[in-house]
Protein backbone atom coordinates (compact mmCIF):
# COMPACT_ATOMS: atom_id res chain seq x y z
CA UNK A 1 0.00 0.00 0.00
CA UNK A 2 2.68 2.25 0.80
CA UNK A 3 4.40 2.09 -2.63
CA UNK A 4 1.06 2.26 -4.48
CA UNK A 5 0.05 5.72 -2.41
CA UNK A 6 3.85 6.66 -3.19
CA UNK A 7 3.47 6.63 -6.91
CA UNK A 8 0.09 8.28 -6.58
CA UNK A 9 0.94 11.11 -4.73
CA UNK A 10 4.03 11.39 -7.10
CA UNK A 11 1.48 11.91 -9.90
CA UNK A 12 -0.67 14.76 -8.47
CA UNK A 13 1.62 17.28 -7.50
CA UNK A 14 -1.38 19.72 -6.06
CA UNK A 15 -2.80 18.60 -2.56
CA UNK A 16 -4.98 22.17 -2.63
CA UNK A 17 -8.83 21.54 -2.02
CA UNK A 18 -9.70 24.80 -1.44
CA UNK A 19 -10.93 25.07 -4.69
CA UNK A 20 -13.49 22.56 -4.10
CA UNK A 21 -17.24 23.57 -3.21
CA UNK A 22 -18.75 21.35 -1.17
CA UNK A 23 -21.09 21.35 2.25
CA UNK A 24 -21.14 18.04 4.59
CA UNK A 25 -23.27 16.09 7.05
CA UNK A 26 -21.76 14.29 9.70
CA UNK A 27 -23.69 11.43 10.54
CA UNK A 28 -21.12 10.64 13.50
CA UNK A 29 -20.47 12.47 16.42
CA UNK A 30 -16.38 11.65 15.79
CA UNK A 31 -13.39 14.32 15.19
CA UNK A 32 -10.19 14.12 15.26
CA UNK A 33 -9.52 17.60 16.23
CA UNK A 34 -11.96 17.41 19.11
CA UNK A 35 -10.60 14.50 20.19
CA UNK A 36 -6.74 15.82 20.24
CA UNK A 37 -7.53 18.70 22.57
CA UNK A 38 -9.15 16.66 24.72
CA UNK A 39 -5.77 15.04 25.65
CA UNK A 40 -3.37 17.91 24.56
CA UNK A 41 -1.72 19.84 27.36
CA UNK A 42 0.20 23.23 26.51
CA UNK A 43 3.16 20.73 27.15
CA UNK A 44 2.30 17.76 25.36
CA UNK A 45 4.25 16.98 22.56
CA UNK A 46 2.35 15.02 19.18
CA UNK A 47 3.89 13.02 16.49
CA UNK A 48 1.67 13.59 12.86
CA UNK A 49 2.10 10.80 10.35
CA UNK A 50 1.03 11.14 6.76
CA UNK A 51 0.89 14.85 7.67
CA UNK A 52 0.76 15.49 3.90
CA UNK A 53 0.76 19.37 3.15
CA UNK A 54 0.94 19.74 6.88
CA UNK A 55 -2.50 21.83 6.80
CA UNK A 56 -4.46 19.81 9.49
CA UNK A 57 -1.57 20.58 11.83
CA UNK A 58 -0.98 23.95 11.14
CA UNK A 59 -5.04 24.86 11.02
CA UNK A 60 -6.77 22.37 13.68
CA UNK A 61 -4.04 21.17 16.19
CA UNK A 62 -3.79 22.98 19.79
CA UNK A 63 -1.21 24.69 21.32
CA UNK A 64 1.24 22.48 22.65
CA UNK A 65 4.77 22.36 23.38
CA UNK A 66 5.58 20.56 19.98
CA UNK A 67 4.97 19.00 17.33
CA UNK A 68 6.56 17.00 14.50
CA UNK A 69 4.62 16.22 11.01
CA UNK A 70 6.15 13.53 8.72
CA UNK A 71 5.49 12.38 5.06
CA UNK A 72 7.16 9.88 3.07
CA UNK A 73 6.55 11.69 0.14
CA UNK A 74 9.31 14.46 -0.26
CA UNK A 75 6.46 16.56 -2.66
CA UNK A 76 4.47 16.51 0.37
CA UNK A 77 7.25 17.47 2.99
CA UNK A 78 8.12 20.85 0.69
CA UNK A 79 4.48 21.79 0.66
CA UNK A 80 4.46 21.75 4.67
CA UNK A 81 7.30 23.49 4.98
CA UNK A 82 5.90 26.22 3.10
CA UNK A 83 3.03 26.41 4.25
CA UNK A 84 4.62 26.38 8.05
CA UNK A 85 6.78 29.22 6.87
CA UNK A 86 3.61 30.86 5.77
CA UNK A 87 1.73 30.75 8.69
CA UNK A 88 4.75 31.47 11.20
CA UNK A 89 4.59 29.09 13.90
CA UNK A 90 7.83 28.30 15.87
CA UNK A 91 6.69 24.89 17.40
CA UNK A 92 6.04 22.90 14.63
CA UNK A 93 8.45 20.86 12.61
CA UNK A 94 8.23 18.84 9.05
CA UNK A 95 10.31 16.25 8.06
CA UNK A 96 10.73 12.84 5.93
CA UNK A 97 9.85 9.97 7.08
CA UNK A 98 8.67 6.41 6.75
CA UNK A 99 5.52 5.06 8.72
CA UNK A 100 7.02 1.68 8.30
CA UNK A 101 10.36 2.26 9.38
CA UNK A 102 10.27 4.96 12.02
CA UNK A 103 13.15 6.66 13.37
CA UNK A 104 11.27 8.69 16.33
CA UNK A 105 12.71 8.42 20.20
CA UNK A 106 11.33 5.95 22.59
CA UNK A 107 8.87 6.84 24.75
CA UNK A 108 8.76 10.31 23.89
CA UNK A 109 5.62 11.52 22.48
CA UNK A 110 2.49 11.80 24.48
CA UNK A 111 0.14 11.58 21.26
CA UNK A 112 0.75 10.20 17.86
CA UNK A 113 -2.19 10.81 15.17
CA UNK A 114 -2.28 8.98 11.78
CA UNK A 115 -5.07 10.40 9.16
CA UNK A 116 -5.42 8.36 5.99
CA UNK A 117 -2.12 6.40 5.88
CA UNK A 118 -0.15 3.14 6.62
CA UNK A 119 0.58 2.67 10.18
CA UNK A 120 2.84 0.15 12.21
CA UNK A 121 0.78 0.14 15.87
CA UNK A 122 4.13 -1.69 16.92
CA UNK A 123 6.68 1.00 16.48
CA UNK A 124 3.54 3.78 17.25
CA UNK A 125 3.84 2.01 21.02
CA UNK A 126 7.42 2.07 21.25
CA UNK A 127 7.61 6.42 20.62
CA UNK A 128 4.75 6.76 22.81
CA UNK A 129 5.48 7.91 26.59
CA UNK A 130 3.50 5.21 29.17
CA UNK A 131 -0.22 6.65 29.17
CA UNK A 132 0.31 8.55 25.53
CA UNK A 133 -2.93 8.37 23.23
CA UNK A 134 -2.62 6.95 19.84
CA UNK A 135 -5.60 8.72 17.29
CA UNK A 136 -6.14 7.36 14.06
CA UNK A 137 -8.78 8.58 11.02
CA UNK A 138 -9.12 6.24 8.17
CA UNK A 139 -10.60 5.76 4.85
CA UNK A 140 -12.67 2.63 5.18
CA UNK A 141 -13.54 0.33 2.62
CA UNK A 142 -17.23 1.36 1.89
CA UNK A 143 -16.33 4.43 1.41
CA UNK A 144 -17.96 5.98 -2.22
CA UNK A 145 -19.04 2.59 -2.16
CA UNK A 146 -22.01 3.68 -4.92
CA UNK A 147 -19.33 5.09 -7.00
CA UNK A 148 -16.42 2.55 -6.71
CA UNK A 149 -19.90 0.02 -8.11
CA UNK A 150 -20.22 1.83 -11.24
CA UNK A 151 -16.62 2.14 -11.75
CA UNK A 152 -15.91 -1.13 -11.07
CA UNK A 153 -13.07 -0.52 -8.80
CA UNK A 154 -11.46 1.95 -6.15
CA UNK A 155 -9.35 1.82 -3.38
CA UNK A 156 -10.08 -1.66 -1.59
CA UNK A 157 -12.87 -2.18 -3.80
CA UNK A 158 -11.90 -6.03 -4.02
CA UNK A 159 -10.09 -6.42 -0.61
CA UNK A 160 -11.55 -9.38 1.81
CA UNK A 161 -11.06 -7.50 5.13
CA UNK A 162 -12.04 -3.76 6.08
CA UNK A 163 -8.83 -1.49 6.96
CA UNK A 164 -10.51 -0.65 9.67
CA UNK A 165 -10.32 -3.80 11.08
CA UNK A 166 -7.15 -4.73 10.23
CA UNK A 167 -5.87 -1.64 12.13
CA UNK A 168 -7.92 -2.23 14.99
CA UNK A 169 -6.78 -5.97 15.39
CA UNK A 170 -3.24 -4.66 14.67
CA UNK A 171 -3.76 -1.82 17.57
CA UNK A 172 -4.46 -4.62 19.82
CA UNK A 173 -2.24 -6.88 18.86
CA UNK A 174 0.53 -4.48 19.69
CA UNK A 175 -0.41 -3.77 23.48
CA UNK A 176 -2.61 -0.69 23.35
CA UNK A 177 -5.54 -1.11 26.08
CA UNK A 178 -8.56 1.01 25.84
CA UNK A 179 -9.29 0.40 22.03
CA UNK A 180 -12.06 1.85 20.78
CA UNK A 181 -13.13 1.81 16.92
CA UNK A 182 -16.04 3.90 15.48
CA UNK A 183 -17.69 4.19 12.35
CA UNK A 184 -17.80 7.63 10.71
CA UNK A 185 -20.40 8.35 8.05
CA UNK A 186 -20.36 11.69 6.27
CA UNK A 187 -22.29 13.02 3.47
CA UNK A 188 -20.93 15.16 1.06
CA UNK A 189 -22.24 18.17 -1.34
CA UNK A 190 -20.47 18.79 -4.61
CA UNK A 191 -21.78 22.75 -5.56
CA UNK A 192 -20.75 21.41 -9.59
CA UNK A 193 -19.92 18.51 -11.20
CA UNK A 194 -16.38 19.62 -11.74
CA UNK A 195 -15.38 20.29 -8.05
CA UNK A 196 -16.75 16.59 -7.64
CA UNK A 197 -14.07 15.53 -10.69
CA UNK A 198 -11.50 17.75 -9.15
CA UNK A 199 -11.99 15.31 -5.82
CA UNK A 200 -11.54 12.31 -7.78
CA UNK A 201 -8.31 13.51 -9.63
CA UNK A 202 -6.80 14.66 -6.39
CA UNK A 203 -7.82 11.13 -4.46
CA UNK A 204 -7.16 7.58 -4.97
CA UNK A 205 -10.88 6.66 -4.60
CA UNK A 206 -11.06 5.25 -7.83
CA UNK A 207 -7.53 4.10 -7.75
CA UNK A 208 -6.53 -0.06 -7.38
CA UNK A 209 -5.03 0.30 -4.17
CA UNK A 210 -5.32 -2.70 -2.27
CA UNK A 211 -4.92 -3.07 1.83
CA UNK A 212 -4.09 -6.69 1.55
CA UNK A 213 -2.80 -7.53 -1.56
CA UNK A 214 0.67 -6.20 -1.11
CA UNK A 215 2.04 -7.56 -4.26
CA UNK A 216 -0.20 -5.32 -6.28
CA UNK A 217 1.03 -2.56 -8.09
CA UNK A 218 -0.66 0.70 -8.82
CA UNK A 219 -1.93 1.56 -12.04
CA UNK A 220 -3.23 4.90 -12.87
CA UNK A 221 -6.93 4.96 -14.13
CA UNK A 222 -8.66 7.78 -16.29
CA UNK A 223 -11.88 8.72 -15.23
CA UNK A 224 -14.16 7.89 -18.27
CA UNK A 225 -16.72 11.10 -18.48
CA UNK A 226 -19.41 8.69 -20.14
CA UNK A 227 -19.68 6.82 -16.38
CA UNK A 228 -19.09 9.77 -14.08
CA UNK A 229 -21.96 11.83 -15.85
CA UNK A 230 -24.01 9.18 -15.37
CA UNK A 231 -23.16 8.98 -11.18
CA UNK A 232 -23.65 13.04 -11.60
CA UNK A 233 -27.10 12.63 -12.88
CA UNK A 234 -28.43 9.84 -10.57
CA UNK A 235 -27.29 12.06 -7.20
CA UNK A 236 -27.62 15.15 -8.45
CA UNK A 237 -29.83 16.99 -5.70
CA UNK A 238 -31.35 20.24 -4.30
CA UNK A 239 -28.14 20.46 -2.09
CA UNK A 240 -25.62 19.18 -4.43
CA UNK A 241 -24.20 16.12 -6.37
CA UNK A 242 -23.85 13.43 -3.03
CA UNK A 243 -21.41 11.47 -2.44
CA UNK A 244 -21.07 9.17 1.03
CA UNK A 245 -18.19 9.15 2.90
CA UNK A 246 -17.08 6.37 5.20
CA UNK A 247 -14.25 6.73 7.31
CA UNK A 248 -13.00 4.92 10.67
CA UNK A 249 -12.34 6.49 14.35
CA UNK A 250 -9.72 4.68 16.82
CA UNK A 251 -8.42 5.78 19.84
CA UNK A 252 -6.05 3.54 21.93
CA UNK A 253 -3.86 4.17 25.28
CA UNK A 254 -0.32 2.84 25.96
CA UNK A 255 -0.80 1.65 29.46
Amino acid sequence: MKNNEYDFYGLVKNWDFSSIKRTSEGLTDWDMATIIRKYATKDSKILDLGTGGGEKVLKTFPAVSEILGTDYSDAMIKTAKHNLKESGKKNITFRLMDNLSMDTPDDYYDIVTARHTCIDPVQIYKTLKSGGVLIVRGVDQLDCWELKRLFDRGQAFRDEKPISRIDYEAIMDAGFKDVELVPIHIREYYHSPQGLLTLLHRTPILEDFSETHLENNFLHHEIEPEIFERYVAEHDTSKGILLIRRYYGITARKP
